[in-house]
């Protein structure tokens, strides 16, 4: 296949967004080109916000770049059946008085919300709502991470923030995340968010991450921890088998959500 830059880029786009992925000696071989070439394509379209080089070749960038608010609105029910899995999956790890840490991003407000009463947890977050969403309920209490309130993320981040979680040993902590892939690991939008998500990883025993679809074989600009730190990852039923398969042969433990009416697993 010979084409013209322009065309070629966006072949690549269509591939990446066929494949989840796109590999430069893969893309050199189909269009007879040298590695070299490809390499400059994949830069100009890095720098154009149209994908993320890694190591190899480029993976598409997450769509979750909006501000929480905006997020907030998108896939509430595909939310809420995450929320609902890693609530069960919570309590089926912690047992009374232990800790979790719950991160701050609205599918982890979805699992704050259908935490069953009566666990017997303390639940640590950094997120004014899901402290909101908690306070009050029979069986858990609630410590909150102070600092100032990143208006992008709607949690407590910076240097306070990275202080006050190096005092906490969670069991288990629920992160949040805004793109995840076998190679390229957890990742989000925010610096001052991937700082905070690594320094919370760093004192947590074991680490669980529900994510949409969309994001699954994506990446985002700041990375937080290996896909190797994950020991528990929340997926949608019909989550794609390729980039499952990716994980688990890292040792993740893939957990699904419940079919919907009429859906097969």
């Amino acid at each position: 296949m010979n084409a013209l830059p322009d065309e070629r880029q966006q072949l690549i786009l269509h591939r990446l967004s066929q494949e989840g992925r796109a590999l430069a000696s893969e893309l050199a071989r189909a269009f007879h080109t040298s590695e070299d070439t490809i390499r400059r394509d994949l830069r100009e379209m890095a720098a154009a916000g149209l994908c993320r080089r890694v190591y190899g070749g480029a993976l598409p960038l997450s769509p979750a770049s909006g501000t929480l608010a905006e997020r907030e609105v998108e896939m509430p029910e595909r939310k809420i059946a995450l929320g609902r899995a890693m609530a069960r999956l919570v309590g089926s790890i912690l047992r009374p008085g232990q800790v979790l840490f719950l991160d701050a991003g609205s599918t982890n407000l979805a699992v704050a919300r259908a935490l069953s009463p009566g666990l017997g947890l303390t639940v640590v977050t950094n997120a004014p709502d899901i402290a909101a969403a908690l306070i009050g309920r029979p069986g858990i209490e609630v410590l909150v991470i102070g600092g100032r309130i990143n208006p992008r993320v709607c949690a407590a981040l910076g240097g306070r923030a990275i202080r006050d979680v190096r005092e906490v040993r969670s069991d288990l902590t629920v992160l949040g995340a805004c793109a995840i892939d076998a190679e390229a690991g957890v990742a989000v939008f925010d610096p001052e968010d991937a700082e905070f998500k690594s320094a919370v990883a760093e004192g947590s025993s074991a680490i669980a991450v529900a994510v949409t679809n969309n994001k699954l074989g994506t990446t985002a600009p700041f990375a937080v921890i290996p896909t190797t730190a994950v020991t528990h990852l929340v997926v949608e039923t019909d989550a794609p088998k390729i980039t499952l398969e990716r994980m688990s042969a890292l040792g993740v433990r893939i957990h699904h959500t419940s079919p919907s009416r009429g859906q097969g697993r």
